[in-house]
């Protein structure tokens, strides 16, 4: 194989040397894709080797996470959460590391010559990743692609008050990169955690204030009323498509939506063409999770953002049948599925803190633009939904722990007022 320059190489030079049964590095984050990538790599016999700054991460409880490394950080000090990565992927059992957060796959990105002298490198290069990690840049290539998107502008191009919008961070990670028009200094790229603002239609917000908050100039975004939330997942290898599938959110963690409580399988031409022409546009290579809100007016799929690593809803694409962490497993070591896998639509699961937290946002938050539903409706539909469809991110007979560490963690949020800062 050969080896790739930062930006369009292929999956690393050194799999050959690696040993057929090499170890995957999986960062332990309070989600579900932690466990999901556990467990399916686990359950073949692929071993792992777990990466965490957290104590209570659900997946650290599973039986099968073997091997712990305290990690420092990466909120705090990226740099430093790099140097272990960097170190990790020295280890002659290593065969690759997989981005379950916006820090991981941009640390990975941004050094990717060096990961790429010790393992595979089945994510993208920092050029490419920032067309999707800068919403800007995003948006551009939706258009060239004939993406539809809501009408979107940074917070000092926008002028219409009237219109009912939202503000949400321009970058999904505050790289020194990115931020060109924005004095920094070189250390200090840093997660970015602000969350989406409702607006009130007529009132022009504050906007030193959003600033202050996001660090940079955000975005603002036409609201798409009424509207259902779908997902377009894949795996690409250099253009090409290993693994591909869809779903729709029938629940969030909030009632306004947020990462997916409930959902159910899908399989709709039109957004798998959405989906893949916006990747094509972007040439690209790694994984993706593709967000889509159906506008109840024209249908159309019209583009909110792209994770470009595991998402949190992981669990449910395994359980309908697209193995993606082992497809990733496979990409890395060079031999990747011959065909993309089928999965059965219809199905549906759920994550339980999820449904807990999507009720709690009914009794106690608000949001101006959207519609609260009743509370004892919504309860007799989860309580339905469980029935109907029995199936759980975290739990299983089989390896129980994680979940009972989950209700653990969100009952201690819920008692503590803290609220949940997962990602998609």
């Amino acid at each position: 194989m050969n080896t790739p320059d930062a930006e369009t190489g292929g999956v690393g030079a050194t799999t050959g040397e690696t040993p057929a049964d090499a170890a995957v590095v999986v960062p332990i984050i309070d989600a579900a894709s932690s466990a999901a990538c556990l467990r399916s790599l686990g359950r073949r016999g692929i071993p792992t080797v777990a990466v965490s700054e957290q104590r209570t991460a659900p997946a650290l409880r599973s039986k099968f996470c073997e091997e712990v490394v305290k990690i420092p950080d990466p909120n705090e000090r990226l740099d430093a959460y790099a140097e272990v990565l960097r170190s990790l992927a020295g280890r002659s059992d290593v065969r690759t590391v997989i981005p379950v957060r916006e820090e991981d796959v941009y640390v990975l990105a941004k050094h990717r010559e060096q990961f790429a002298e010790e393992v595979a490198t089945p994510w993208p290069g920092l050029e490419t990743l920032r067309n999707v990690q800068d919403r800007v840049r995003l948006f551009d290539a939706a258009e060239s692609a004939d993406v539809a998107r809501p009408k979107t502008a940074t917070l000092d191009e926008w002028d219409d008050w009237d219109r009912e919008a939202i503000v949400k961070p321009r970058y999904t990670v505050r790289a020194t990169e990115y931020l060109e028009s924005e004095a920094r200094a070189p250390d200090e790229s840093r997660s970015q955690h602000s969350s989406t603002r409702f607006l009130t239609p007529g009132t022009e917000p504050d906007r030193d204030e959003l600033v202050a908050e996001m660090g940079h100039v955000p975005l603002v975004q036409e609201y798409v009323p009424d509207s259902d939330e779908y997902a377009f997942f894949a795996l690409y290898d250099e253009g090409d498509p290993v693994a591909t599938f869809q779903h729709r959110q029938r629940r969030g963690y909030k009632y306004s939506g947020g990462p997916s409580a409930f959902r159910e399988s899908v399989d709709i031409p039109a957004l798998d063409s959405a989906g893949r022409r916006l990747l094509a546009e972007l040439d690209w290579h790694g994984l993706a999770m593709v967000e889509f809100l159906r506008n109840p007016e024209t249908g159309d799929f019209e583009l909110m953002e792209i994770n470009p690593r595991f998402w949190t809803s992981l669990p449910f694409t395994v359980q309908a049948g697209v193995n993606f962490p082992y497809y990733y497993w496979q990409m890395a070591g060079g031999n990747p599925p011959e065909r993309e896998p089928d999965y059965e639509v219809g199905t549906a699961s759920h994550l339980l803190r999820g449904e807990l937290l999507h009720l709690y946002s009914i009794l106690f938050e608000d949001y101006p633009l959207v519609k609260r539903p009743s509370f004892a409706e919504s309860v007799r539909d989860v309580g339905a939904s469980l029935v109907a469809h029995p199936r759980f991110d975290y739990l299983g007979l089989s390896d129980p722990m994680p979940a009972v560490q989950d209700l653990k963690n969100v009952g201690s949020e819920l008692l503590t007022g803290r609220k949940s800062g997962r990602s998609r």
